[in-house]
């Protein structure tokens, strides 16, 4: 640094200790944890801020900045420049610093840093090319999956999961949420129900729902309190209709396949398992699913050039770094663009995947366009009625 940027430096920092002389003085680790413990939010949620905001925090304690008062617009921007720099996909410098921004707004509640510091930190813009990711799982791919699966691992616990996913287009932490009881597949059930729904809603809502509910289904619920969130939390409870012949198979695996394990809460975890805690835990099912998407899982050749026998992603744990892998996050995106291609309304859609219109129509949704255009073609003769 030449001595005329840093005695601008020293200017700078003069005269924002000058315009914030009531400041606090506040670890930026200290505030990070403050913010995090009010927010009310899914663990999954919280532990991807954590991730987003870590090169700032690691940026303030190698730039010895060990207090939030002690930041300046100048430090800021070397930040973004460092960050820009690191060669990050926009979309991935947007979360970032959309988040950061979220966490430096709640400093300036907290006293610890100006109202123009934050306000000089950038948030990229994105264009919907930007923020869609098209490494979506494919219906193509899927169904072969589901083909071998039905034909290698019947009812298995790796069939119920993927094909709870792909059906669905539920996000892995709903999954993780069920307990056998969430299934409902007779009169019986439904009546089991009618119980629950009593404690909360009034008859004409109850009838209305069961109404709604067509034999057979599965019914997420959010039981914060024993540690099974849904990320919208009561708003995420909801009647998902499934195939019959999707019932058939998860009873099948209820019966024959499942673990007999209780969590720690005494509930009976739908996908459970013998260790930890007696659920399938969300890091287990996403590594599943990234093995299951591996084009040589059930003996396919490896469009890579890799040898399944030596490759890294075969590796317990490592199975994300295949690149044709998808993440359940993919699957979903490439269930609510299958469900469009297959006429799916985007209310109902919205609906069932709990999230609202506009994300699906802006970002899961993912339309292969001569797909869609067919679909498309059996409204043509609606045209025409009025001639007729």
């Amino acid at each position: 640094m030449s001595s005329d940027d840093r005695l601008d430096e020293l200017a700078d920092e003069i005269v924002a200790r000058l315009d914030d002389e009531d400041l606090e003085p506040t670890a930026p680790t200290k505030a990070f944890e403050l913010w995090t413990e009010q927010l009310d939010r899914a663990d999954s949620t919280i532990e991807s801020y954590r991730y987003r905001v870590k090169p700032f925090l690691e940026f303030c304690a190698n730039e010895g900045i060990t207090s939030l008062d002690q930041l300046t617009t100048r430090k800021i921007k070397e930040f973004e420049g460092s960050r820009r720099g690191a060669d990050l996909k926009r979309q991935t410098i947007n979360n970032q610093f959309g988040t950061l921004k979220q966490f430096l707004r709640y400093c300036i509640d907290l006293n610890a840093v100006s109202e123009e510091v934050v306000a000089s930190l950038d948030v990229p813009d994105l264009s919907k090319e930007d923020r869609v990711n098209t490494e979506k799982l494919i219906a193509k791919r899927a169904h072969t999956i589901l083909d071998n699966l039905e034909r290698y691992r019947y009812a298995s616990r790796d069939h119920v999961l993927f094909l709870l996913l792909w059906r669905t287009g539920a996000r892995i932490g709903t999954i993780y949420s069920l307990d056998v009881e969430d299934v409902y597949r007779d009169d019986d059930d439904r009546e089991r129900l009618r119980t629950y729904l009593e404690e909360d809603y009034s008859p004409s809502v109850v009838e209305q729902i069961l109404e709604d509910a067509s034999l057979p289904f599965i019914f997420p619920r959010h039981r914060p309190e024993t540690d099974t969130r849904l990320k919208n939390e009561i708003e995420g409870e909801r009647v998902i209709n499934v195939a019959d012949w999707v019932a058939d198979v998860v009873q099948d695996y209820i019966d024959v396949n499942r673990a007999d394990q209780r969590d720690e809460h005494g509930r009976e975890p739908l996908l459970s398992s013998r260790k930890g805690n007696g659920r399938l835990s969300k890091s287990a099912m996403r590594n599943w699913i990234y093995v299951i998407t591996q084009p040589c899982e059930f003996g396919g050749p490896c469009p890579h050039d890799r040898d399944p026998e030596t490759c890294e992603a075969r590796e317990h744990g490592h199975g994300s770094k295949c690149p044709s892998s998808r993440s359940p996050h993919k699957m979903r995106t490439g269930s609510i663009t299958w469900h469009r291609d297959r006429g799916w309304p985007v209310s109902d859609l919205s609906d069932k995947a709990n999230s609202g219109e506009d994300l699906i129509q802006g970002v899961y949704d993912q339309p292969e366009k001569l797909v869609r255009g067919a679909s498309r073609r059996q409204h043509l003769n609606k045209l025409d009625e009025d001639n007729q």
